[in-house]
């Protein structure tokens, strides 16, 4: 196997919208026992740097939606509307049901759609992101330059993302997390073909400094990237001019 890249679109092009398709049903439960739990407390810190300069979010659009957490989060903090997009139909029958079940399906809706090509006008939305899916994009600069896009000036888009931590002390134990635990409790829910794609999609991300370059080349301005988890997670913000 070819060591993957810091923008393998091969690698990217695995995680079509039929593999989130095949997992749907234990994405949640995936995702909890994966993170130990904390993916709630990931999904807090990107609701909370969505807020925008001039204090109230009306509308936002929320990329790689999934099963639609985050869309939920974000339309209970800030009382929005919430536009949701994925490829995968699967996820969102997930979604769409979680939203019912808060009494939200008024508030937050949720389409297909592709990061790459998004199907809205020109600084609709007061802010945007993505959550654990711009890794699955193969044009990641496009991505991003829809993002800004679609956002108003001042918004804020901000990117959430698994990574390859680096350093070492406690990051030499969140590389044996990813490495050698998260392959057991991965495939005690999931197939060996989706654990291998989640673990060479992180291994293919760029690292902090060079997708930062990224966002600012799609013209997105006071890009910043802060890591948790003893660098196993980046998020990544920034603003529209």
């Amino acid at each position: 196997m070819n060591t993957p890249t810091p923008s393998n679109p091969q690698v990217a092009r695995k995680g079509s919208g039929e593999m989130f398709d095949a997992i749907a049903a234990r994405y949640d439960r995936l995702n909890a026992v994966i993170s130990f739990g904390q993916h709630a407390s990931w999904r807090h810190r990107l609701v909370a740097a969505l807020r925008p300069a001039w204090g109230q979010l009306d509308e936002v659009l929320d990329l790689a939606t999934g099963t639609a957490d985050v869309a939920i989060e974000i339309a209970k903090t800030y009382r929005a509307r919430v536009v949701g997009v994925d490829p995968s139909e699967g996820m969102m029958v997930v979604g769409r049901e979680k939203v019912a079940r808060h009494g939200l399906s008024e508030q937050v809706c949720l389409i297909d759609g592709d990061a790459q090509d998004l199907p809205f006008d020109d600084q609709r939305f007061d802010a945007c992101c993505i959550a654990f899916g711009i890794r699955n994009v193969p044009d990641r600069p496009k991505a991003l330059a829809e993002m800004r896009r679609v956002t108003r000036p001042g918004g804020v888009v901000a990117v959430l993302e698994l990574a390859q931590p680096t350093g070492n002390g406690l990051a030499l134990l969140a590389r044996a997390h990813i490495k050698f635990v998260m392959p057991i409790l991965g495939g005690l829910l999931s197939s060996k073909e989706e654990y291998d794609y989640l673990r060479e999609s992180i291994a293919a991300f760029p690292k902090p400094e060079a997708f930062c370059q990224l966002m600012r080349e799609a013209g997105l301005v006071r890009v910043a990237a802060k890591p948790y988890s003893f660098g196993a997670l980046q998020l990544f913000t920034s603003r529209v001019e």
